[in-house]
């Protein structure tokens, strides 16, 4: 059984992650809370979820981009 390796040749990493800084992570927290309050405040009904649903996807965005290899 080989260790991950074809053949002894070395391949690439398909993705490389870097750390997300804290001052970065916090932020991000904030605005989910933010989200969270502001959609469980002003929306009602299903537009509660819809609410969540924007705020998580803008996240998962913006986590994406700050943690792009430049």
């Amino acid at each position: 059984m080989q260790s991950g390796r074809r053949g002894g040749r070395s391949e690439k990493r398909v993705v490389e992650q870097k750390k997300l800084t804290k001052g970065k992570a916090a932020l991000l927290l904030i605005l989910s809370a933010v989200g969270a309050v502001v959609s469980a405040t002003e929306l009602h009904g299903w537009h509660v979820y819809a609410g969540f649903a924007i705020v998580g996807v803008g996240l998962l965005v913006a986590f994406l981009f700050w943690n792009s290899k430049d």
